[in-house]
């Protein structure tokens, strides 16, 4: 009786501590369709609520276009993923894979790690590859500004630029700006769109920012993605080149641009095909003409325009936007290579997809500016790496992958425990059993 006492405590202890393997959530593919590929859960998986067992599918792969290798330094690491980021626009675009319509051609091969295509004018979102992935911007970024800053810039303005604008990465993209030069704000618009200044960048960002200046500019940047809804974008430099704690996702970057072609004079700005700066004559300077550097522009019948980028961090990254037969769609990419085919022109392919698709085809939506009320995340601050040995935050309700003992595990130990003793106390109150050669057998 002892023993099968000790032995049911020390089974209940077992039971009650192992911890539980963890489940993998089932995740859905295009709007209305059912299709789950059970996968076993990975180490780290936060477990899953009690309940019956569901099947966990793979997110589907995106089509691939083989790039060329290629020599590049570390990308920044991203923030921790919060998890109602992940959702805005539709529980569909919580996926690091392919989403698109159920029963639609396949979208065409691209090097971009992620992408969306989406109306313009509906806000349906066609089809994407992780639209909710971070990413780094590069200089389509530079929308972001643009949403921010030409509402509160009087075009016909004439600014000086100062030395601390062309502050900027030696070899970096600029217009060709000269410290104490005298331009007008429209001049600064079109240096930056055409030529991707990023001068012309810090410029209009101190502009904006009143009179605090870039840093204010850069605030405003911060405080328009988040009424935008475009919660995975955090704005460092106003230029898009790298900075710590700088990223965007595809999702955000349509939210951003719809609110830029919204803007006709934005459009006409982004449709412009060369344009000439001024001669600055008290600098000795000469008067030179630029032009648009998104090919689109000039080959893609209906083309919006929109804005190219690229850095070693972020390499080739894209944002179009096209007219046919009455539908306006924007593509947004991240993370491409140039190779089989430059980002614009991967834009196009993906482009000529979402023409092709039914008009109520959709996976999920743009969210209107001010839609979307989901709070920062709780998690460490994107501009500055947590201290050293301090425990990453997580949202509130999630569940920690450490490895170390829990509370859950604690109150295990303390049930198993009282269940032992208490066996033990009752086989002492019972006489001990007797054996078999007990009875002389």
């Amino acid at each position: 009786m002892r023993i099968r006492a000790l032995a049911a405590g020390c089974a209940a202890l077992a039971v009650v501590t192992l911890p539980a393997t963890p489940g993998a959530a089932a995740v859905t593919v295009g709007a209305g369709s059912s299709t789950s590929v059970a996968v076993p859960a990975t180490a780290g998986t936060p477990s899953a609520a009690p309940g019956p067992a569901a099947s966990a599918p793979t997110a589907v792969p995106c089509p691939k276009a083989v790039a060329p290798k290629v020599v590049r330094s570390p990308k920044p690491t991203p923030p921790p993923p919060v998890p109602e980021h992940r959702v805005v626009g539709g529980d569909a675009l919580a996926t690091p894979g392919l989403i698109v319509p159920p029963g639609v051609a396949a979208p065409p091969e691209v090097t971009a790690t992620s992408w969306l295509v989406a109306d313009l004018d509906t806000g349906e979102v066609l089809g994407g590859c992780g639209p909710h992935e971070y990413a780094t911007p590069a200089s389509v970024q530079k929308l972001l500004l643009a949403a921010t800053m030409l509402p509160k810039l009087d075009p016909a303005q004439v600014v000086t630029v100062t030395r601390e604008d062309l502050d900027i990465a030696p070899g970096s993209s600029a217009v060709g700006l000269l410290p104490g030069g005298r331009y007008r704000v429209e001049t600064l618009w079109l240096g930056l769109l055409l030529q991707s200044g990023n001068e012309a960048a810090n410029a209009l960002a101190r502009l904006g920012g009143g009179t605090a200046g870039l840093a204010g500019g850069v605030r405003a940047m911060n405080e328009q993605a988040r009424s935008l809804g475009a919660w995975q974008t955090h704005a460092v430099t106003p230029s898009g080149l790298d900075a710590p704690g700088q990223f965007t996702s595809a999702y955000d970057l349509a939210l951003i641009a719809r609110v830029c072609f919204a803007d006709p004079v934005f459009r006409r700005y982004a449709l412009t095909e060369r344009t000439r700066i001024p001669a600055q004559k008290a600098l000795r300077g000469r008067g030179f003409e630029i032009q648009n550097e998104n090919e689109l522009v000039y080959r893609y019948p209906g083309a919006l325009g929109g804005k190219t980028g690229f850095t070693d961090y972020a390499r080739h990254t894209y944002v179009g936007a096209a007219e046919r037969d009455g539908r306006r769609l924007v593509v947004t990419l991240l993370g491409a290579e140039p190779r089989p085919k430059r980002g614009w022109e991967q834009g196009t392919a993906l482009l000529d997809w979402g023409f092709a698709l039914p008009r109520q085809a959709s996976v999920g939506r743009l969210v209107e500016p001010g839609e979307s009320d989901v709070e920062p995340s709780p998690a460490v601050s994107a501009d500055a790496a947590p201290p050293a040995g301090a425990a990453s935050a997580r949202p509130a309700g999630t569940a920690s992958t450490a490895s170390g003992p829990g509370a859950g595990m604690f109150v295990a130990l303390a049930v198993g425990a009282l269940a032992i003793t208490l066996a033990v106390l009752a086989a002492r109150r019972s006489p001990p059993p007797r054996h078999m050669d007990d009875l002389g057998a």
